[in-house]
């Protein structure tokens, strides 16, 4: 016979939802805002080190926008904005949060992948707010079209950066900027979607502003 797992004890459990409320109290002050808005923008950075070149285009595979698509559905909008908007004040400063494919600094702002990385503070606000606002739908669902939502915005404007910046047609700007990243963008979409739902089914509370 196997024994039955102990129930936590009265006091076990107090303690849990004391500390699950003070963290929920700190993430409400404006030091516990500025804390996760620092840590979401490091995260990105952290995952855009994670690169793939491509020897056909200039753009490389990168977690970079699987970062931003997630830190968009966990944080909504507004802070999701401010932690990307800062992500791109710290590439610009020269601090080595960019992917390091490219040049660096401001350089890399207005290089070949200058249309997905201004974008980014837009794709994390959207993909929060189409999450929140579909809050009646499955949990799943509206991350997936969240972070779809977001996606179409990514490669739309990478893709149009790329395209004026070298006056590519129409045709070789996908070949470039679009097509070779769409079977990877969709298992970015499907893991986002996945995690946020399971992070929520967990009963992890998160700051929406």
């Amino acid at each position: 016979m196997h024994a039955s797992p102990a129930a936590p004890s009265p006091a076990q459990g107090a303690s849990q939802t004391s500390t699950n409320l003070s963290l929920q109290t700190f993430s409400q002050t404006i030091p516990g805002k500025i804390t996760i808005t620092l840590a979401a923008s490091l995260f990105v950075a952290a995952c855009a080190h994670c690169i793939v070149p491509l020897p056909f285009t200039p753009v490389p595979l990168t977690l970079g926008d699987f970062a931003v698509l997630l830190v968009g559905l966990l944080l909504g909008p507004r802070m999701a904005l401010a932690a990307l908007a800062l992500y791109l004040a710290e590439g610009a400063c020269g601090m080595p949060v960019f992917s390091p494919a490219g040049p660096g600094g401001v350089a890399q702002l207005f290089g070949f992948t200058g249309g997905y990385l201004l974008s980014y503070p837009f794709v994390a606000a959207l993909a929060g707010w189409v999450v929140r606002d579909l809050r009646r739908t499955p949990a799943y669902a509206a991350a997936g079209l969240a972070a779809l939502a977001g996606t179409v915005v990514l490669m739309a404007s990478g893709a149009v950066w790329l395209g004026s910046l070298h006056h590519l047609s129409a045709a070789i700007t996908l070949k470039l900027a679009v097509l070779p990243f769409l079977p990877g963008q969709f298992v970015k979409i499907v893991s986002a979607a996945g995690i946020y739902t399971s992070l929520r089914s967990a009963g992890e509370r998160f700051p929406r502003a």
